[in-house]
């Protein structure tokens, strides 16, 4: 009678393996600091306590790969930046997703030239891209709700 008391009538929940899995996944997502230009000030912004990614389980951005499932690509990539992005996500473990944060990063912005890739997806693969020049942080907020859409959606078949 006391502990029903204090608890109340809560009953027993249920649920799979796999969508405990992917609710862990969303909730525990680390994102890798990597600002390349002018987008970097906006993913700042978003981790700063006005918009505060930490709701998010997102408390820091790591500086290693090795740590981060979510590389945010916020800015232009030059042709010699490119094997660096693509060693970064290499070392990153699976699962791991990547945003491409502006238009420079999704589509070369306005630099049509020899020294800016038009677009990161010609080195990595992307999941979500974000328009805008530069981008508000409110339109990466809504980036990374895309991406606890995606994992939320894998099934246990496609793991890895």
């Amino acid at each position: 009678m006391g502990i029903e008391r204090k608890t109340g009538n809560m009953g027993i929940l249920t649920t799979t393996v796999q969508s405990l899995m992917n609710w862990s996944r969303t909730k525990s997502m680390w994102p890798m600091s990597f600002g390349l230009a002018c987008c970097a000030i906006e993913m700042m912004a978003t981790e700063a306590s006005h918009y505060d990614m930490s709701r998010f389980g997102m408390e820091l951005m790591r500086a290693s790969p090795r740590q981060s499932d979510l590389m945010i690509v916020a800015g232009r990539v030059a042709q010699k930046m490119a094997p660096v992005v693509r060693n970064l996500y290499d070392q990153m473990p699976d699962p791991k997703w990547v945003i491409a944060l502006g238009d420079c990063a999704a589509c070369g912005g306005v630099f049509n030239n020899y020294a800016i890739l038009q677009g990161v997806d010609e080195i990595i693969p992307v999941d979500v891209y974000i328009a805008g020049c530069p981008p508000r942080p409110e339109g990466l907020l809504n980036g990374i709700l895309l991406v606890y859409d995606l994992v939320n959606k894998e099934k246990a078949s496609d793991w890895k």
